[in-house]
Formats: structure tokens, sequence, C-alpha cells
């Protein structure tokens, strides 16, 4: 537990990142295992990675994010992307997985898929795009804790035009809308944010005993 928070403490959101070092594939293979082994509400997981390894995509990409260069700088870009429009068919894929993998008949999850169906029906798209997001955001705390303690550098990062990423990675036509990414590597000696102190509430402040 004290080597999770030390390496928690030496994390921070690279802003430089040495783009001559890249993630080796057990390195990469690990963030996305962790990514989806993360807990996500029903088990649904209505989000999908798409990693970004082509250059001539990283840079059109990057004028999306408003010239950050981390987009371009880091090993890998992760994108996350969550349904569109999250329908009782995805609900159906997920328990004829279900099925699948814990030999449960489908008869014996009716009940369980009324409950996935009427929970997503009864919501707007709108509402669950935003549940969707949330189902990833998740996700992303995971990874970035994972990426803390086999100490490889990660930012996570908002600022970027969504929809010029789904136009770029073709998204939209798959049905899946972006709403944040991450970006991992290793960071570069020069990038001073990280000999900055953390600044963080006090533990007392934050956590309220009741």
């Amino acid at each position: 537990m004290l080597n999770a928070i030390k390496q928690l403490q030496w994390r921070y959101a690279t802003k430089k990142f040495d783009s001559s070092k890249k993630l080796s594939a057990h390195e990469l293979e690990t963030i996305l295992e962790a990514a989806n082994l993360a807990p996500t509400s029903m088990g649904l997981q209505p989000f999908k990675l798409f990693v970004v390894e082509r250059d001539d995509v990283r840079h059109q990409l990057r004028q999306a994010a408003w010239d950050q260069p981390q987009v371009t700088d880091a090993s890998h870009v992760i994108v996350f992307a969550v349904r569109r429009e999250l329908t009782a068919a995805d609900a159906d894929a997920y328990l004829e997985h279900v099925s699948e993998v814990r030999g449960v008949g489908k008869d014996a999850l009716a009940d369980y898929r009324n409950m996935l169906v009427g929970g997503i029906e009864s919501k707007t798209v709108a509402d669950r795009r935003s549940w969707a997001a949330r189902q990833a955001y998740i996700s992303l705390g995971v990874v970035l804790t994972v990426c803390a303690i086999e100490s490889i550098d990660a930012c996570p990062m908002e600022g970027f035009d969504t929809g010029a990423f789904d136009k770029i990675l073709g998204l939209e036509e798959k049905g899946w809308a972006s709403v944040v990414m991450v970006t991992v590597g290793t960071r570069h000696p020069d990038d001073k944010y990280q000999h900055l102190p953390k600044v963080r509430k006090a533990l007392k402040d934050f956590v309220s005993i009741v």
C-alpha cells in the first residue's frame, strides 16, 4: 500500500514526453488490459478505446487538440469513445457474452435483461451518452493508477475538439463519440512540471467520516 501511494506521488500529468522512447508491447498491453478490467455500471462497458500510433493521424489530432505536444511526442495516444446511442441491442450483446463466459442460460438472465433495458430506455439519448462517459472515466482512473504503479508516464486530456477527433478517426460512422484521451510514454528530463510539489487538500479537509 505504501508503495502504491509513493507511486501516485511520483506520477503527474506529463506535459513533455521524450519522443525517442516508446513503450514496449507488454507495457501497452498492461495499460489496455487495465482499462478493460475496470469496473463499469452493470458491466456494460459502453465505451471503446482507440489506440493511435500512426504519425500522420497524430499530427492531425494535435491540430484538433490546440497544438498540445503530448499528442505527437508521447509513445501512444489512447482515445476513449462512448456509444453515440446506447440501445437494447448493446444490453443483448452483453448478456450473450455473459451467457457464454459464465455458462448461464439466457432464460435465467431474463429479469436482468429487463432491468438493463429498462435502465437504458428510461434515459434520453443525451443522458445515456453522459452515463457512458462516466463509465469511461472510471476506466481512465484505473489506467492512470496502473501507469503510476508501473512507472509509466501519462497525461489525461480533455482539451481537444471532440467533433474534429471523431472526423479524423472516423468514429461517427462507427457509432462512437470521443470523450477523453490519455497520452502515455516517458517523461522528458526537461519537463519542469515533474519537479513541482503536488498541491492537494489536506486529508482532513478532503475526507469527512459520517
